[in-house]
């Protein structure tokens, strides 16, 4: 691969990168505020489940998180599923918006994945809790280690997105605003 090539992939991963956080940490931070969990781990969890805001699952089916379409229906997944195509045709929970997603997802953190939950707010233990746990099936092919090193990577580089898109310009809002 040429320079310039590698230069334009890492251009375009900037960009879908930043993307992702700008358009979901709205979302994130909703769920993370009505489930005590960081926005950020939150943003972190579904970049690395989602490929960054776009797979075929979150785009198509708003499921960001990779959640199955196990359990019982609730307030944010109405019982939609998708079967993937795939060696393993898992079903997966389909949502009507990606606000559902997020909310489904800090929920099912909540209810099933205790120990992460109580970790929730600091990312490296979350991720370290999360990689170790049931949510994680290496029977389908996931690496724990790779897991929760990637989503330390993410959130870091979610971290340094938000303080340049979203703390900064919300800095800017309170600043106009009549004290």
């Amino acid at each position: 691969m040429g320079r310039k090539t590698i230069h334009s992939i890492r251009a375009n991963m900037s960009i879908k990168t930043e993307q992702y956080v700008v358009d979901n940490y709205t979302y994130a931070k909703k769920a993370g505020e009505k489930f005590n969990m960081d926005p950020l781990v939150i943003l972190a969890q579904g970049s690395f489940e989602s490929a960054w805001g776009t797979s075929n699952l979150s785009k198509k089916y708003n499921n960001f998180f990779g959640i199955t379409a196990g359990g019982s229906k609730n307030e944010y997944w109405k019982g939609g599923v998708y079967q993937a195509q795939n060696q393993y045709k898992l079903k997966f929970r389909t949502y009507e918006s990606p606000q559902d997603s997020f909310y489904d997802f800090a929920r099912l953190i909540s209810k099933n994945y205790p120990s992460a939950h109580a970790v929730a707010k600091d990312y490296k233990q979350y991720a370290n809790k999360i990689a170790h746990s049931p949510y994680i099936s290496e029977s389908n092919g996931d690496n724990r280690t790779s897991y929760m090193n990637g989503l330390i990577k993410n959130y870091e580089n979610i971290l340094d997105i938000a303080k340049k898109k979203i703390y900064s310009s919300q800095e800017d809002s309170h600043s106009e605003q009549p004290q």
